[in-house]
């Protein structure tokens, strides 16, 4: 029996990253840069307001003399000195909005209203901002002072060209989005969500739109490993269920072959039933089907399958024991291709609320219920399936669950009080 570790090691070293494509930024996000960006021109492109008030020459609002007279004064803790009575009034003289394009150019003892955004009048070197004034439009009064550069957004603050906007490898986030944008890109190289094909296999499945018959079970697996495959960040399709004759099971295989960097096949492993399509398998690859030291899902199959040896997975039937192989093994293999720096689920200690039992000798996954004591903020964990008399095969406790219990190997009872690892799922809302 191999350990979660051995197995998680050999499907790690099959991650692909597919082929790079150009496309638009909006629809890049998440995706990994395969190029690095250089910004074309800066950002802000000109001296901005970067608050609402009113554009002036620091000196002629005391600035000059603010620099010299920061002292500490307890009753001024922001230690910003009063503008000295010699200041006097400015007369206002125009108004600038943001978008402006007229050129104002501002002269001594003079200021200009101007809104957030809004290209700053020639010689005005600080924002007077509304509240450190006295809001006057056709004269305004200082009641504190400005240094030059003052709430001014300068000429490629942000970013300068020939800067790097975005490095190749990252992953394009809002904030890469932007900068992107503001550099003048409208589409980006990048490493496009792995293609990921969802079959299942089984002479007794019958899809959602058909009334199962006796001995028949309606195939809910390929939709709940499809579903999770998207959630997973990649572009899944659910092929549903094959069947047929080898040569006919070999023809849909090699067609999904051509179209994906991963194929997930449930109801593969596990008794004769499934001997068929293994066979079938083992005629265009290396298919290796294995027990693992976990519960559920213990028997499962993984191989590089094609001549561009694409990563093949053979999961259980059931829809609970695919789910928590996927989450296992299927979900990092994704999240590598993607070029996530975090391939695995968030992992907290949380102290648990009932008793848990476990598998001896396997290590345990059990869909829970994760919760926070409103007092001392400790994670608290109450187990949904394996539970004494809970059955662990049951999707309607997956589907209540916001997190997994993972049991270590030599854990057979988890007792009330103690302290385990929890995985978070999906946050469910």
């Amino acid at each position: 029996m191999r350990s979660v570790e051995e197995q998680l090691a050999i499907v790690t070293d099959a991650a692909m990253t597919p082929e790079p494509v150009r496309i638009s930024i909006t629809d890049a996000l998440g995706l990994m840069s395969a190029e690095e960006v250089k910004a074309e021109r800066a950002l802000p492109g000109f001296p901005q307001a970067a608050i609402d008030g009113y554009a002036v020459r620091a000196v002629d609002v005391g600035g000059e003399r603010a620099l010299s007279a920061r002292v500490h004064d307890p009753e001024n803790p922001e230690n910003v000195p009063p503008v000295p009575q010699s200041a006097s009034s400015l007369p206002v003289v125009g108004e600038v909005p943001a978008g402006s394009r007229q050129p104002l150019r501002l002269q001594p003892k003079q200021a200009v209203r101007v809104h957030t955004g809004a290209p700053l009048p020639a010689l005005a070197d600080a924002v007077l901002p509304l509240d450190w004034s006295d809001r006057g439009r056709k004269r305004v009064t200082a009641r504190r002072p400005v240094r030059s550069g003052d709430f001014v957004r300068r000429e490629g603050d942000d970013i300068q060209p020939g800067d790097v906007a975005v490095s190749a490898g990252s992953v394009l986030g809002p904030a890469q989005i932007g900068l992107l944008a503001a550099s003048g890109r409208s589409k980006v190289l990048v490493y496009p969500r792995p293609r990921v094909s969802v079959f299942s296999f089984g002479a007794q499945l019958v899809d959602v739109d058909r009334e199962p018959g006796l001995g028949q079970v309606i195939d809910v697996t390929s939709y709940a490993l499809a579903a999770a495959a998207k959630e997973a960040g990649a572009d899944a399709t659910r092929v549903g269920i094959v069947t047929g004759e080898p040569r006919r099971l070999r023809e849909q295989i090699e067609t999904q072959l051509q179209r994906s960097e991963v194929i997930i096949i449930s109801g593969a492993v596990g008794g004769s039933g499934s001997d068929p399509i293994r066979e079938v398998l083992e005629e265009v690859g290396q298919i290796d089907t294995t027990r693992v030291a976990m519960h559920p899902g213990s028997v499962q199959g993984f191989g590089l399958l094609g001549d561009e040896r694409v990563p093949v997975f053979l999961l259980p039937s059931n829809p609970v024991s695919a789910l928590v192989a996927f989450e296992v093994f299927v979900r990092p293999l994704i999240r590598l291709s993607l070029g996530k720096r975090n391939v695995n689920r968030r992992v907290v200690r949380a102290r648990s609320l009932n008793h848990v039992a476990s598998v001896p000798g396997r290590r345990g996954y059990v869909r829970a219920r994760l919760m926070r004591d409103a007092e001392t903020q400790d994670y608290l964990v109450e187990g949904l399936g394996g539970a004494t008399g809970a059955p662990a095969h049951l999707l309607a406790g997956l589907a209540e669950a916001n997190a997994m219990i993972r049991i270590p190997e030599d854990v057979t009872d988890l007792r009330p009080g103690d302290v385990v690892d929890v995985l978070f799922l999906a946050q469910r809302s």
